[in-house]
């Protein structure tokens, strides 16, 4: 079990900062470490109390997992210190989710140029396919990255970009495609090269990049799309874990069908089934079960989620879990008590 920190132990300067070795939510200048745990509605849990990560973020007036976004923290961001200073310098409010992530194929190097402000060299992305690197992810709400959006000085310093690049790998296995991450959009941010190579944040201080001498690189390598507008948490992932009516074949096939972008797989996640007597089943993350059913890759995510929303109605909360592989997709979880039910540990029928 790890305790709480304070942001004493990880200072702010020299940028980028220290981080923690831990993901941990942070509020008032205290971080909180956080454990992986796929039996909660968030997929993590509160170290040193064991609460359920939703429920803390309830506590403090916040939305949950579900209603946030990650957004990749390759420099200062995963630094406690830097979140206070997004705080007090920006008005940031409300707690702020970070996770470990490990990066394959993706690096934080030395930009060209020097910030303003400091005169200290800054961070930028880049492709590069031999790399490994630990960094964070925040899940942030909307308000937080209209936040991050003037700290990075969004469309002017960096764009805003969903990143296809490389493989993001949380603590907990699950695997984030198309990370949102803050990338360059200037010549000052795009990666110094140095005798032909850029130069990885990890292999050199602060102190001694800021005398780096070299030529700006044309490019980042990176495939990415810049976003356009405010991103919706709604947006990711784009694909959909059903186990019940909403199957291939089911009673309820016919409302889902014609928003499905792709071809279904049949998958499972760990959970137990019910049947609710009311022609269709209640699916809860607790016991050591699997519930088969399919993932289905969803064409317009905000409108196929809102459609399935209405159906599925107020017994059902919408959460993001992550199947074994690390896929990563949105399902409907019973709110009800499931005393008096059937157990199905072989799955819903998926006939009409």
């Amino acid at each position: 079990m790890r305790a709480p920190f304070g942001d004493e132990e990880y200072p702010a300067a020299p940028y980028p900062g220290a981080r923690p070795d831990v993901s941990f939510a942070h509020l008032n200048g205290i971080g909180a470490p956080l454990r992986p745990d796929r039996q909660s509605s968030a997929g993590w849990r509160v170290d040193h109390t064991g609460q359920d990560l939703d429920d803390w973020l309830a506590d403090h007036d916040a939305v949950p997992m579900a209603k946030r976004m990650p957004v990749l923290a390759y420099g200062s961001n995963a630094c406690p210190s830097k979140i206070t200073w997004l705080r007090e310098s920006l008005g940031l409010t409300g707690p702020v989710v970070v996770l470990r992530a490990r990066c394959e194929g993706l690096a934080a190097v030395w930009a060209a140029g020097l910030r303003v402000v400091d005169d200290q060299r800054p961070a930028t992305l880049m492709a590069d396919k031999d790399v490994v690197e630990e960094h964070a992810v925040w899940m942030a709400d909307e308000e937080q990255v209209r936040v991050l959006d003037v700290c990075e000085g969004r469309g002017r310093r960096y764009r805003l970009a969903r990143v296809r690049s490389g493989r993001v790998v949380l603590d907990d296995g699950a695997v984030v495609d198309r990370v949102l991450a803050y990338i360059a959009a200037d010549r000052v941010r795009q990666p110094i090269l140095v005798r032909g190579k850029p130069v990885r944040c990890a292999d050199m201080d602060q102190a001694t990049a800021q005398g780096l001498v070299g030529k700006r690189a044309g490019g980042d390598g990176l495939k990415a799309s810049t976003v356009d507008g405010e991103p919706s948490p709604d947006s990711w992932p784009k694909r959909i874990f059903v186990y019940g009516t909403l199957q291939p074949g089911g009673e309820a096939w016919r409302l889902l069908e014609p928003m499905v972008a792709g071809r279904p797989r049949r998958a499972s996640i760990r959970g137990t089934l019910y049947d609710t007597g009311m022609g269709y089943p209640a699916l809860q993350l607790t016991g050591d079960g699997t519930v088969p059913g399919w993932v289905l890759p969803i064409r317009s995510p905000r409108r196929t989620l809102s459609t399935l929303d209405k159906y599925e109605g107020l017994d059902y909360r919408r959460i993001r879990v992550a199947l074994d592989d690390g896929t990563v997709c949105w399902t409907y979880v019973w709110t009800e008590p499931t005393q008096g039910m059937e157990l199905l540990p072989q799955g819903w029928r998926a006939t009409a």
